[in-house]
């Protein structure tokens, strides 16, 4: 390779690179979530970290639904689980969600990939405090299928997450 393209080529990767390097910023706000593990996107050594703007610029679905802790249909908006995966490029099979009060919930990835799942950031149109299940809420679509409404999905649904581990 000639002198004049080895450069032209670096150039090239310089001027480029950045486009295809990790589409995950660093957060500029409070870190909310930290994922880590068997992830291929990073922007922290401790793994994928977003603050609530990341989360938030993430597309937004909801959907209303019965939970086993309130009387009365609750709307939650959020991004699909899924996306938060793809964020991070996740690879496990297994995510292990953990709460402020380290309350430790596994769900299989697949789930997220079989069920409309948000990581709820509103409850009713209002952003979710630590002391009502906040900030993030992983919930799934209950009331859309029926094997949804078991104990089994109760407990893959934990609320006050800080942190999912890709295993």
């Amino acid at each position: 390779m000639r002198k004049s393209h080895f450069f032209l080529a670096i150039f090239i990767a310089l001027c480029i690179g950045p486009v295809f390097a990790g589409a995950l910023t660093a957060p500029k706000g409070k870190v909310v979530l930290t994922i880590s593990g068997k992830i291929g996107e990073r922007n922290s050594p401790d793994g994928a970290q977003f603050d609530m703007a990341m989360i938030e610029k993430l597309p937004q679905h909801s959907f209303t639904t019965l939970t086993p802790w309130e009387k009365q249909p609750i709307q939650f908006t959020g991004p699909l689980l899924r996306d938060v995966l793809d964020a991070v490029k996740a690879q496990g099979t297994v995510i292990k969600a953990m709460a402020l009060n380290d309350y430790q919930s596994s769900i299989p990835t697949e789930d997220a990939m079989k069920f409309d799942m948000v990581m709820a950031t509103k409850m009713n149109g209002k952003p979710i405090p630590i002391k009502t299940k906040g900030p993030l809420f992983i919930v799934y679509p209950f009331d859309s299928k029926a094997e949804l409404r078991s104990a089994v999905y109760y407990e893959r649904s934990p609320w006050q997450v800080k942190s999912l581990t890709l295993e």
